[in-house]
């Protein structure tokens, strides 16, 4: 596995690196300060599989890096550990396409498990959006209902797993080698089954379901 930490803080990419090697053993880590070398790592070494992303970055806000990620490398998970947890930023992030977003006053099991979950290829949401009185995620834990139990078919599941990974229409579109018309309009349904208006909403709605999504395969390029 191969990760770039980006963040203006030496201390807290060295924090990142050491939980990353302790999820997984052997992990090859990069790191940058600001946007500027990141994507220069990012385009030399497209075979990275994780990027974690600050949003107070010297030069570019981390919620327009994250969205030129997004665009330009969408096989690259990507998560923002912020300082910043107002509600709209979280939001922000998820609508484009960040696997979680994490606050840098978690605590280190917080941080490890928030990680294993994202690594596990789900998505995590800060406990606080989730709801009220909600204990911070000590460990992933699997969802335990179907996608049937609220009337998705297996196409359905299978965009709903790739919305819940960040993908946008397109890489949806090639990964299920459906036309743009059908993916917005499974989209749709699938929003109005969920009972939301929007892909971050889905992604709350997901996780307060329990929903267990089956990993969809990469296809052959």
């Amino acid at each position: 596995m191969k990760a770039l930490i980006v963040d203006d803080h030496a201390l807290v990419r060295d924090a990142l690196a050491r939980v990353l090697a302790s999820l997984v053993p052997g992990v090859d880590v990069r790191e940058a300060a600001e946007p500027g070398p990141a994507f220069e790592i990012i385009e030399r070494e497209p075979d990275l599989d994780l990027v974690l992303l600050d949003l107070a970055l010297p030069g570019m806000h981390g919620l327009t890096a994250l969205k030129r990620l997004r665009e330009h490398h969408p096989d690259v998970a990507v998560v923002i550990v912020s300082g910043n947890v107002d509600r709209d930023s979280v939001h922000r992030a998820l609508d484009l396409g960040a696997m979680g977003y994490i606050p840098k006053s978690s605590s280190n099991e917080v941080l490890r498990s928030a990680l294993a979950l994202v690594l596990a290829g789900s998505v995590y949401v800060p406990p606080e959006l989730v709801g009220r009185g909600q204990a911070p995620v000590a460990a992933p834990q699997p969802g335990t209902r179907s996608p049937a139990d609220i009337g998705l078919t297996e196409r359905q599941a299978q965009i709903l797993a790739l919305l819940m990974k960040g993908e946008p229409n397109k890489v949806i579109c090639r990964e299920l080698d459906l036309a743009e018309s059908t993916v917005k309009n499974q989209v749709t349904a699938i929003l109005k089954a969920l009972g939301v208006t929007s892909r971050t909403q889905a992604v709350l709605a997901v996780t307060k379901l329990g929903l267990a999504l089956s990993d969809v395969p990469r296809r052959q390029r």
